[in-house]
């Protein structure tokens, strides 16, 4: 069986939050291989929550640590794809990466192993079926096309 392969081409545009205050959403292009696997039908979302600024933003700290988390997902799962990244929201309060996953079991003691080596980070987790991908379509519907700018 070929090697699935996962595109790492992403975008980044502003969306606003129901408090009015701007996120920053990035996504992941050029999904569609790895959705019409079939396999990866559970959507999991893991949220930090975090003191924000003024502008919603995470302080300078925080975001170094968002990074260096974020940094360790893709480095585990990169090496074993059980689970995708798909997006990442970033603002009025909250940092949420969105991943579409094979197996719950797999993907938590990778995760678990990914953040080994970090401090204990104020995680929270959400999971439910999405064999339709329907918070990735929505996702993207955030995309600036090239001459909407």
């Amino acid at each position: 069986m070929a090697k699935l392969k996962i595109s790492n081409e992403w975008w980044t545009a502003p969306a606003e939050a129901e408090n009015g205050q701007i996120i920053m959403v990035t996504g992941r292009r050029d999904m569609q291989a790895v959705k019409e696997t079939g396999v990866y039908n559970t959507r999991i979302e893991v949220t930090w929550t975090y003191e924000p600024d003024a502008n919603g933003m995470p302080s300078f700290s925080d975001s170094k640590l968002m990074e260096e988390a974020n940094d360790a997902f893709e480095a585990a799962f990169g090496k074993d794809p059980v689970a995708v990244n798909t997006g990442i929201y970033t603002g009025a309060g909250e940092r949420n990466w969105v991943f579409y996953t094979r197996s719950l079991h797999i993907f938590q003691r990778k995760l678990n192993e990914a953040l080994a080596q970090m401090p204990v980070l104020p995680l929270l987790f959400y999971a439910e079926e999405d064999a339709e991908w329907a918070e990735y379509a929505e996702m993207c519907e955030t995309e600036i096309a090239d001459g909407d700018e």
